[in-house]
């Protein structure tokens, strides 16, 4: 038999939480003595306690929690149905931490609002023969994109691979249009290659065209956090009486670390005005 304050150490509560439980007939102590109203409690009664904490973790009033107990929910049941919040809890975190990547990224466009100019380099992007992976991405915001993209670059690597094929090049990024209605983003993720495999294979080959003027800037850092950089470029083209033509690609020079030591090259198609 244990105390009440011993009760609420081994179940991980507090004595006022167990007193309500009592009060409103949830959880009612084994044993109260008659002189002193001391609570006593079982070792048995922690299942219950169990139970009644996991299911008001699952949003349940404390009302509903009682129903539910009375109809004898069993152990199977409420593993379930913990199992089931447990995934609706952890995608709400990944909703919630891509949300707050976006956020971020746009602080960090309005903190360098006003700042230096952009080093931006006007160049000739020539074309590419490329071996690549597509996807399709919910939106062009960087939440969208990064957890489409990511896959492709191990998956296209390891097809190459089993090809015998060895790039030639660092990755290349490139954007289309799925469906201009949805707002959806066809995504590309491509590796320079030369020639072509001999058999069929498992992705595919595409010709890049020449970009014949772009407006480059180096982006140093995730690309969850690029809207500043492509800000940036778009506040120089607009300054300097450039017209953008597309998506722009994405050159990945370095991406061997961790993603916030990466270094892209963000290449825009443009035309002057």
């Amino acid at each position: 038999m244990f105390s009440i304050g011993e009760f609420a150490r081994h179940g991980r509560v507090s004595v006022r939480m167990l007193r309500h439980y009592d009060a409103i007939g949830l959880l009612e102590p084994a044993t109260v003595d008659a002189a002193s109203g001391y609570r006593g409690y079982e070792a048995g009664q922690l299942s219950r306690l169990n139970r009644i904490i996991a299911l008001k973790d699952l949003g349940f009033t404390l009302q509903q929690v009682a129903s539910i107990l009375d109809e004898q929910v069993s152990a199977a049941e409420l593993r379930g149905m913990l199992m089931l919040r447990r995934a609706e809890l952890h995608e709400q975190i990944s909703s919630d931490t891509a949300r707050l990547v976006g956020v971020e990224a746009r602080l960090q466009s309005i903190a360098s609002e006003g700042g230096d100019p952009a080093p931006v380099v006007i160049k000739r992007i020539g074309a590419a023969r490329v071996a690549e992976l597509t996807a399709i991405a919910a939106s062009y915001e960087p939440h969208s994109i990064t957890p489409v993209i990511q896959p492709l670059g191990p998956d296209l690597r390891r097809r190459l691979a089993k090809a015998g094929i060895a790039p030639v090049g660092p990755p290349i990024d490139y954007y289309q249009d799925a469906d201009g209605e949805a707002g959806t983003i066809e995504v590309h993720h491509a590796l320079p290659i030369i020639g072509a495999p001999s058999e069929p294979c498992d992705f595919l080959i595409a010709d890049l065209p020449e970009i014949s003027t772009a407006a480059t800037l180096i982006h140093h850092g995730s690309m969850d956090h690029v809207l500043a950089s492509i800000q940036a470029l778009a506040w120089w083209i607009d300054a300097h009486g450039y017209q953008s033509l597309g998506y722009a690609r994405e050159l990945t020079l370095e991406f061997c670390g961790p993603r916030d030591e990466w270094v892209t090259e963000l290449q825009q198609p443009i035309t002057a005005l």
